[in-house]
Order: structure tokens, then C-alpha cells, then sequence
């Protein structure tokens, strides 16, 4: 069995800042790191902890310093991706023991039994996602390498549209190349994403594709031409992936109530 956590959007913020003038980031994660370490207790040991991107607000070394501050009281390993409000080289500089050392920041790694592969899929100074050849090519080539093994395969902004509209409107500008490159894969896999501070589910080329919310924020499901432009002051969780002969995804939220009541 392997179990892999998923954190995503956490736009943490040099300290002193809010987020928007609104939201406390760091106090958001702080209240996250506490609850996993609850579930823990409930659910066993995690082998690693997956972030999908936008760890920074800024993109600044201190906000990279101060989630590196929170995570580290998890005590298993961090697998980082990019995400839009993320910065290259300040990000790569900040996670040198696990990124590459220059070019687009793609990676892959086996924890347990899955081989997670991560994509950079940031444009910098722009909302919207892309995957450049080179990083199509590197997920052609390691998904080419792990047949017959299961792959969890994370990339910040979602491969399918999402029906908020501002929000698709800085997706992935790249789906369908995406889901040719992933089309020819036969073997187990799961698909995860950010960016949209909530959790949705979709197929990409017979391929279960989820995506995580955000522990400081949410976007509503507002699919009306005209819906306003922001985000709703609701934290959330995380998604918790574990491999035994199969993916189960399973959504931890930031509390867990009151309970357990006998039937």
C-alpha cells in the first residue's frame, strides 16, 4: 500500500501580508498541518506529500521559506510543482534537493509502489497554463517507462474545463496535446491537479482526473455567463491517494465535527 497526500494552493505570503488584504494563508495551512496530522492517526502513515502548485502568493523566497517552515512538521518527503503564482528560479533555488536543476521543473519519482510523475506547466506573469514540447515530450518518455507500474501524475491547472468560466479562461491552454499524450497509456493511472480551489472529477482519455481544493479559498460553481469574478472566503482540505491494487482518492476536510454517534 502507498499513500500519497495532496496539498494544493496555498498561497502563502511573506509574513505580515494577506492575501487579497483578506486572507491569512499561513494560519490556513497551520490549521491544515494540524487536522493531518489527526487523520494520520485514523488513516496511517503517509510515504509522501504531494503540492500542486501555487505553494506562494508572491513567488518571493520568504513565503517559499515559510511554507517549507509548516510542512516540515509532517516529517515525510515534499514532492513540489509550479503552479501560476509560483516563481522558477526562486522555487527551484528554495527545492533544490528535489527539483532539476534548470530548465522547465518536470519530475518523476517512485514512492512505494506509484511512479509520480510532476509537470510544470507555469507561464510566467500569466494566469493560464501551458506545457511546453519539452515537457510533452518528458511525459511521453516516462510514461513510455512505467508500464505495468501505477502512475500519479500531477500538473497544476486542470486538462478539462471546469465551467467557471473566468477560471477556464487561465486553464490549460494545451488540453488537447495533453490528452494525446496521455492517451496511449494502458496502465493504472491518476490524474491530479489545482488551481481551482475545489474538487471536481473528469475523464481525460479514460483516465479519472481529480482536482484539490485549496485550504485558504474557494471558487464558486457559478456557471453564468455573467458571474462575478473573485473567490469565497471558505477553507477546505486536502485529497489523500492511496494505491492498493487501485487508486482511492479521498477528500479530508479541514474539520471533522462532532462524533462519532452510535447508529
Amino acid at each position: 500500500m502507498t499513500t500519497i497526500l495532496q496539498i494544493s494552493d496555498t498561497h502563502i505570503a511573506p509574513e505580515g501580508n494577506l492575501v487579497s488584504r483578506r486572507l491569512d494563508t499561513s494560519d490556513s495551512l497551520g490549521r491544515l498541518i494540524k487536522r493531518i496530522k489527526e487523520i494520520c492517526v485514523q488513516a496511517g502513515p503517509i510515504d509522501a506529500v504531494l503540492v500542486s502548485g501555487d505553494l506562494s502568493e508572491d513567488g518571493s523566497a520568504e513565503s517559499y521559506a515559510r511554507f517549507k517552515m509548516h510542512i516540515a512538521q509532517l516529517d515525510v518527503p515534499v514532492l513540489v510543482i509550479p503552479g501560476n503564482h509560483d516563481a522558477r528560479e526562486p522555487m527551484r533555488r528554495a527545492f533544490a534537493n528535489q527539483l532539476p536543476s534548470h530548465g522547465p521543473l518536470n519530475w518523476e519519482r517512485q514512492v512505494g509502489n506509484v511512479n509520480v510523475i510532476g509537470l510544470d506547466t507555469l507561464v510566467e506573469a500569466h494566469g493560464l497554463g501551458t506545457l511546453l514540447p519539452e515537457s510533452l515530450t518528458f511525459l511521453r518518455y516516462a510514461l513510455s517507462h512505467a508500464e505495468g507500474t501505477p502512475v500519479l501524475l500531477a500538473l497544476h491547472h486542470p486538462p478539462f474545463l471546469t465551467g467557471i468560466n473566468f477560471m477556464d479562461d487561465i486553464g490549460l491552454s494545451n488540453r488537447s496535446a495533453f490528452e494525446e499524450a496521455v492517451s496511449d497509456f494502458s496502465g493504472e493511472m491518476r490524474i491530479v491537479c489545482g488551481h481551482i480551489h475545489n474538487t471536481m472529477v473528469a475523464n481525460i482519455a479514460g483516465h479519472t482526473a481529480v482536482s484539490a481544493p485549496s485550504p485558504c479559498s474557494t471558487f464558486a460553481y457559478d456557471r453564468r455567463a455573467d458571474a462575478p469574478v473573485g473567490y469565497m472566503a471558505q477553507e477546505d482540505g486536502c485529497l489523500l491517494h492511496r494505491w492498493d491494487a487501485g487508486f482511492h482518492s479521498i477528500r479530508i476536510g479541514l474539520a471533522a465535527g462532532p462524533g462519532p454517534f452510535p447508529f
